[in-house]
C-alpha cells in the first residue's frame, strides 16, 4: 500500500504478484510509518484509498500517462528550417517521455492517447513500445491523421528557433471520455497529465477537468504545466491551467512558467502561495536547482505552515538540447517517489534524468542505471556541487563526464 514518511507525501507499495518493481534491498518497500492516500487530501477517505489499491493491484501498472506524441522530425544540422536539407526521424510527446523513462528505470508504465491509422501511428506506438511501455489501450483513429512536428536545432524559446506543427486536427486532438479507455487510465498507481493536452482541444480540456476533479478512487494525480503558448492561442489557458494544478496532488512548474501564464514573481516561495492547494509541488529553476514542497496529506487551509521546503541545486551539464528535460525530471522524481526515496533524492533523481535528456539532442534518453543513479544521487553537498555531467555520461560509471575532484 501506499506510505509516507513524516512530512512527505510519497510513494511505494509492495509488489502484486506479477508486477515489475524497482525495489531495491534497503528500500523502504514493506515498511508503513505512516498511510497516505493515494486521492486529494480534501474529503478523501480510506475507501477511496481502498478502492485506488484494488485497481493498482490488479492492473500491476505504477504509472499511467495520457496525451499526444508525435512523430519529431530533427534537422540534420543547424540553421533555419527553410534551409536543413535533411531530418532525422524520432518521437516526440511530453507523456510519452515520462512513460518512456520510467519504463527505462524499471517501472510498469502506460501510455494512453490516439494516433491515426497510418504509418506514423505504427511508428509511435512500435518506438514507445520498444522502451517497455504498455501501449495496448491506444486508439485507431480511421479519420485523423497523426500529428508531427519540425523543429531547428536551437534552443526552445531562443532566437532563431523555430517549429513546426502539424498536430491541428490530429487524432489525439479527438481525445474525450468517450473516445479514450476510461478505465485504463485509472488503473495505475499515478496517473500523469500535462498542460499540453488541455492545449489541444475543448474536449481534451474536458477529459483532464473530468480526471483532476475530486472523487474517491481516483489515483494520485501528477500534473506538469508544461505550458505551451503557441498551443493556446488565447484560450484562457492561465485559468485552466490553475484549475487543473489546484486539483492535482503532485505539480511540476517551472519558475519562469509561473511568471508567464500567471504573472507570478518572486521566487518558489510565491508560487507556493499561488498554489497552495497541492500536497507537493516541485518548482523547476533551470540550472540553479529546484525546490520542492511537500506537506502531510489531510491538512486543512491555510497550508502555509505545514509545508517542508528543500532546495537542491542542479548539477553542472554540459547542454546539447533541453527539449524533454523537463518530462525525464517529472520521470526520475515520479521513480524515486515510486521507490519511497526521501525529498532530496526524489529532486536529484529528477536532476539526473533531465540531465540525461539534456546531453543528447533528441526529445528522448534513456535514464542512467539505477545503480549509477543511487551513487550520485548519494553524493555528499560538496560532491555534487562538483559534479559535471556531458555527452556519453550515462554510459560511464565514473571518468570525466562525472568528475568530482
Amino acid at each position: 500500500m501506499l506510505i509516507a514518511d513524516a512530512g512527505h507525501r510519497c510513494l511505494a507499495s509492495r509488489p502484486t504478484p506479477g508486477q515489475r518493481t524497482a525495489h531495491q534491498p534497503g528500500s523502504p518497500l514493506g515498511q508503513e510509518p505512516h498511510r497516505v492516500s493515494t486521492t486529494q487530501p480534501a474529503g478523501r477517505e480510506d475507501a477511496g484509498e481502498a478502492a485506488a489499491q484494488a485497481g493498482a493491484a490488479e492492473s500491476g501498472v505504477d504509472v499511467v500517462t495520457l496525451g499526444e506524441s508525435m512523430v519529431t522530425f530533427l534537422p540534420s544540422r543547424p540553421g533555419r528550417l527553410a534551409d536543413v536539407p535533411s531530418f532525422d526521424r524520432a518521437i516526440g510527446g511530453a507523456e510519452s517521455n515520462v512513460a518512456c523513462v520510467l519504463a527505462a528505470a524499471g517501472h510498469a508504465a502506460r501510455w494512453v492517447s490516439r494516433v491515426g491509422a497510418d504509418g506514423f501511428g505504427d511508428h509511435l506506438v512500435e518506438a514507445i513500445a520498444a522502451y517497455g511501455v504498455d501501449t495496448s489501450r491506444v486508439r485507431r483513429d480511421p479519420l485523423r491523421p497523426t500529428g508531427v512536428y519540425f523543429r531547428t536545432a536551437g534552443e526552445r524559446g531562443g532566437a532563431g528557433h523555430e517549429v513546426a506543427y502539424y498536430r491541428a486536427g490530429s487524432a489525439a486532438s479527438a481525445m474525450a471520455a468517450d473516445t479514450v479507455d476510461t478505465a485504463a487510465l485509472t488503473a495505475g498507481r499515478i496517473l500523469h497529465l500535462t498542460g499540453i493536452t488541455a492545449a489541444l482541444s475543448a474536449s481534451c480540456r474536458a477529459l483532464l477537468g473530468e480526471l483532476t476533479a475530486p472523487r474517491p478512487g481516483r489515483p494520485l494525480i501528477s500534473f506538469d504545466v508544461n505550458h505551451r503558448p503557441g498551443l493556446w492561442r488565447g484560450t484562457g489557458e492561465a485559468r485552466v491551467l490553475r484549475e487543473l494544478a489546484g486539483g492535482a496532488d503532485l505539480v511540476f512548474v517551472g519558475e519562469d512558467e509561473a511568471e508567464e501564464v500567471w504573472g507570478v514573481r518572486g521566487g518558489p516561495g510565491a508560487v507556493r502561495a499561488a498554489l497552495p492547494e497541492p500536497p507537493v509541488l516541485v518548482v523547476k529553476q533551470g540550472a540553479r536547482g529546484a525546490t520542492v514542497f511537500a506537506r502531510p496529506p489531510g491538512q486543512e487551509p491555510p497550508y502555509e505552515k505545514a509545508d517542508t521546503v528543500l532546495f537542491v541545486p542542479a548539477p553542472g551539464v554540459e547542454v546539447v538540447a533541453t527539449t524533454g528535460a523537463g518530462d525525464a525530471f517529472a520521470a526520475g522524481f515520479l521513480s524515486a517517489s515510486l521507490r519511497g526515496l526521501g525529498l532530496r533524492e526524489r529532486l536529484r533523481h529528477g536532476q539526473l534524468c533531465a540531465a540525461a535528456a539534456l546531453t543528447v539532442p533528441g526529445d528522448l534518453a534513456p535514464p542512467p542505471a539505477r545503480g549509477h543513479a543511487d551513487r550520485l544521487a548519494a553524493l555528499d553537498e560538496a560532491e555534487w556541487g562538483r559534479l559535471r555531467l556531458g555527452p556519453g555520461w550515462t554510459r560511464t560509471a565514473a571518468g570525466k563526464e562525472e568528475a568530482t575532484p
